[in-house]
C-alpha cells in the first residue's frame, strides 16, 4: 500500500486493485487527479470514505462523481448521509459504530469518535493497517466552558479525555499495532495540541503517525 497526502485530512491509499480516498474536501495542489488517472489506467476500484459531515471533511461533488463512474464507490458515515441529504441507495455502505465493510481489496471497521461521525481502521489485502481518525481526538481545551454556545467543545475536558481513551482501548483490542495513523494535530488546541497524539502513541503501537488538521 502506498499512501499520499492530499490536503487537510484527506489522504489517498493506493493498494492492489483499489484506491481509497479518505475525507476528500479540497485539493489546492491538484494531487488527486493523477491518483484517479492512475487508478483508471490500472482498472482499479476507487472508494471515497467520509468520516463525518463537516465541511472540511466532505466534498458535495462526491455523490455525482460516484453516479457518473461505475468504478467510484461512496462509503459515508451515517451523519453524512443524513446531514448532506445523500440518496440512501447510492452508498456502497453507511458507516456506523461497529460497522464492518468487506471488499476484495480491504476490510474497514468503524469506531466511535469524540466528535461527530466515526473513526475507521482499514486493513488492506497485503496486511497493511491504517487508522483514519476523522475528528476523533482529545479535544482538550482546559479553559473552555461547554455551556458557552461559542465553546469549541460539548463536554468538559475530563469527560472528553475519558471518552477518547476508551475509544483508543476499543481500537487496541482489535488492532494492537497499526502501520499508519492519520490523526489530528490541531494548533487551535494550543499548548495541549499534542495531548491526543501522544496518548494514541502510548496506547497503540503505531508505525507512522501522519498529522492531519495541521494546516489550519
Amino acid at each position: 500500500m502506498e499512501l499520499h497526502y492530499i490536503h487537510h485530512s484527506c489522504f489517498g491509499a493506493e493498494a492492489e486493485g483499489c484506491l481509497v480516498v479518505y475525507d476528500y474536501w479540497q485539493d489546492p495542489e491538484g494531487l488527486l487527479p493523477p491518483l484517479l488517472d492512475r487508478a483508471q489506467e490500472r482498472e482499479a476500484e476507487v472508494f471515497f470514505v467520509v468520516s463525518h459531515f463537516h465541511d472540511d471533511h466532505y466534498c458535495p461533488s462526491l455523490p455525482d462523481w460516484c453516479r457518473q463512474n461505475e468504478r467510484f464507490h461512496l462509503i459515508p458515515s451515517y451523519d453524512t448521509v443524513r446531514r448532506r441529504h445523500i440518496d440512501k441507495t447510492l452508498p456502497l455502505a453507511v458507516l456506523r459504530y461497529g460497522e464492518r465493510v468487506e471488499t476484495p481489496y480491504f476490510t474497514l471497521r468503524a469506531y466511535r469518535s469524540t466528535d461527530v461521525g466515526v473513526s475507521t481502521v482499514t486493513r488492506f489485502a497485503d496486511g497493511t493497517t491504517l487508522f483514519h481518525a476523522g475528528d476523533c481526538n482529545n479535544w482538550y481545551f482546559p479553559q473552555a466552558d461547554p455551556a458557552d454556545p461559542d465553546s469549541p467543545i460539548r463536554i468538559p475536558p475530563d469527560q472528553m479525555e475519558k471518552l477518547f481513551l476508551s475509544i483508543l482501548r476499543d481500537i487496541r483490542q482489535d488492532f494492537p499495532h497499526l502501520d499508519h495513523a492519520l490523526f489530528p494535530v490541531d494548533p487551535r488546541i494550543g499548548q495541549e495540541m499534542l495531548r491526543g497524539p501522544l496518548q494514541l502513541l502510548r496506547t497503540i503501537d503505531i508505525g507512522v503517525l501522519h498529522p492531519m488538521h495541521y494546516c489550519l
